[in-house]
């Protein structure tokens, strides 16, 4: 039976040493401050934004909301942005995702200055990950990069196999997994006999963001499954996109859902608003 990855634990002891460097930080007359602009009245993003402004209070983070309206034009929204690029005591800007269909995000990403992209999204930090010299990376990936870390989990020369080609975590998981010395192979929907690829994996990341669409008896015994995915099923049910309770009879480690990947990702958020922040000493 495989070993949990404990998120919660992982995140919880990052935020401790957040806490301690943001209070050093603050001796120096420098409070980490984050932005957090939300467009419009989507459920999920309103939850989400609400868990962010929460974990900024419980380290010490200043954070500065802007909830607009979902009739915003993109005019406006990108006039704030260039305020808050300007704003001194901001050194993090995050505007959660989706936008209304009437914004062009692509433009509101790259509008962020790449000096406060605590997102990892902006195509300059997206550049200096591909050439191995990252500024800030995406946080999901960049958490599921410290859960190995932190669970003693060594990529150098493991076959790696990435389920999931997307911009947030798929693409960038990968590139952060090759500059570990891993040999990674890249997954999605349309890939032919996924089983026996998966099966060929040392370390299996699941973020395709169908439920269970990587069976159990494709991991290979003692492989390592990170399982990126959260999906509803039915009113209250989580599941991820491994098939969980076969797998896990097959892994050496696997993380929960939820309680795995998910707390890492705010955790990292906060580190990169930190990170930026530290460099305003330099």
């Amino acid at each position: 039976m495989a070993n949990l990855i404990d998120g919660k634990a992982i995140a919880s002891k990052i935020r401790g040493e957040i806490t301690a460097e943001i209070a050093a930080l603050k001796t120096k007359g420098i409070t980490p401050g984050l932005a957090v602009v939300l467009v419009g009245e989507d459920a999920a993003s309103k939850v989400y934004v609400s868990m962010k402004e929460k974990a900024c209070q419980d380290v010490g983070i200043f954070s500065d909301e802007h909830k607009l309206s979902a009739d915003t034009t993109e005019a406006e929204l990108l006039d704030l942005i260039d305020k808050l690029n300007c704003d001194l005591r901001i050194h993090g800007i995050l505007v959660q995702l989706p936008l209304p269909k009437q914004i062009n995000t692509e433009r509101v990403l790259e509008a962020i200055s790449p000096h406060k992209d605590v997102d990892g999204f902006h195509p300059y930090n997206v550049g200096r990950l591909v050439i191995g010299k990252p500024v800030f990376q995406p946080c999901t990936p960049y958490g599921v990069m410290v859960m190995l870390k932190e669970t003693g989990i060594d990529l150098n020369g493991k076959e790696v196999v990435v389920v999931g080609r997307s911009n947030i975590v798929g693409k960038p998981v990968a590139l952060m997994c090759l500059a570990q010395h891993a040999t990674v192979t890249i997954c999605h929907s349309r890939t032919k006999d996924l089983a026996a690829k998966v099966g060929n994996a040392d370390v299996v990341i699941a973020a395709v963001g169908v439920p269970e669409m990587i069976k159990g008896n494709w991991i290979k015994p003692g492989a390592v499954v990170i399982d990126v995915g959260v999906n509803r099923v039915g009113e209250k049910k989580l599941v991820g996109d491994v098939e969980f309770g076969p797998a896990a009879e097959r892994a050496s480690a696997i993380t929960p859902v939820p309680g795995g990947v998910g707390p890492m990702t705010i955790t990292m958020l906060l580190q990169n608003t930190v990170e930026s922040a530290r460099r305003t000493c330099r």
